[in-house]
């Protein structure tokens, strides 16, 4: 099939499937169907940002599954879709399981109405911590039920095991990563368990929630100076104090998705790229 048809085909399933709120004039990034022209350039930052000229990520590939397709969220920079075809196909190739994709970025990235505050410019993604050893069925993708992998201040090791902690090794190794979330039981158990090689384990940043899934944010492309970058990750493996100091806080409950009321000033090329007008190169 080919690339303009399955991006219409897509699109006109997540129309019909967006529940009318979504499309209200109070939420215009998610009323939004289809990526804007030209280039692809991430603006501004992940919670004040959108995306111009985004790609579609397939609904399916090697080793990959993407979850709830009426959300409209399969969408990002072509190095957050190269990252996750990667990651899927050697996932396969170790034979962890089938990596099921949750959100991405809208079709230009921006806002969204419900859940992230970030995810606006096309260079995260949202990547579940259960690893199925076959395919999800089409009801199962659109209804999944999700899977914590952490029981109080420790991983739960009856689901949690060796392939997702090679997973998020792989991850946190492939090139182009800035840094992935990860709920702060997860970070210890990988603390512990990893080897002397722990360069990797810096890019992994604790924070709330995520025991079901983890959080992967690229780094602005280098020669895109439109996109804001986080400030570098702390050096070190992340492992002392730092990580104790989440550990000792009160366990914070991640509520399921809510309405959004944030809202961000976006850079101004952003009026561009929501009105459908393509936005010159940065350079």
């Amino acid at each position: 099939m080919g690339g303009r048809r399955l991006i219409a085909m897509m699109a006109a399933v997540a129309a019909a499937a967006v529940p009318l709120h979504l499309r209200a004039q109070s939420d215009p990034w998610a009323a939004v169907r289809r990526p804007s022209p030209g280039t692809s350039q991430p603006i501004g930052s992940a919670a004040a940002g959108c995306l111009a000229g985004a790609a579609m990520l397939p609904p399916q590939g090697i080793g990959y599954q993407v979850l709830r397709l009426e959300r409209n969220r399969f969408y990002g920079h072509p190095s957050t879709i190269a990252f996750v075809r990667r990651l899927a196909a050697a996932a396969a190739k170790r034979h962890l399981g089938v990596l099921l994709i949750g959100d991405m970025a809208q079709p230009r990235g921006g806002p969204m109405p419900s859940g992230h505050g970030s995810h606006q410019t096309g260079l995260d993604v949202d990547i579940w911590l259960e690893l199925p050893k076959a395919p999800l069925s089409a009801a199962e993708l659109a209804r999944p039920q999700s899977i914590s992998m952490v029981k109080g201040r420790r991983v739960d090791r009856t689901v949690w095991g060796s392939p997702q902690a090679r997973l998020l090794e792989l991850a946190a190794r492939s090139p182009g990563v800035d840094r992935i979330f990860v709920n702060p039981a997860i970070k210890a158990e990988l603390c512990h368990s990893a080897g002397k090689d722990r360069a990797w384990l810096a890019k992994l940043r604790p924070w709330w929630g995520h025991d079901e899934h983890f959080h992967v944010r690229m780094a602005c492309p280098a020669d895109d100076p439109a996109c804001v970058p986080q400030r570098p990750v702390p050096e070190g493996d992340g492992c002392g104090w730092e990580l104790y100091s989440w550990l000792v806080k009160p366990t914070l409950p991640i509520p399921a998705d809510r309405p959004n009321h944030r809202h961000p000033v976006l850079p101004a090329a952003c009026k561009a790229v929501l009105d459908g007008r393509a936005v010159a190169a940065s350079r």
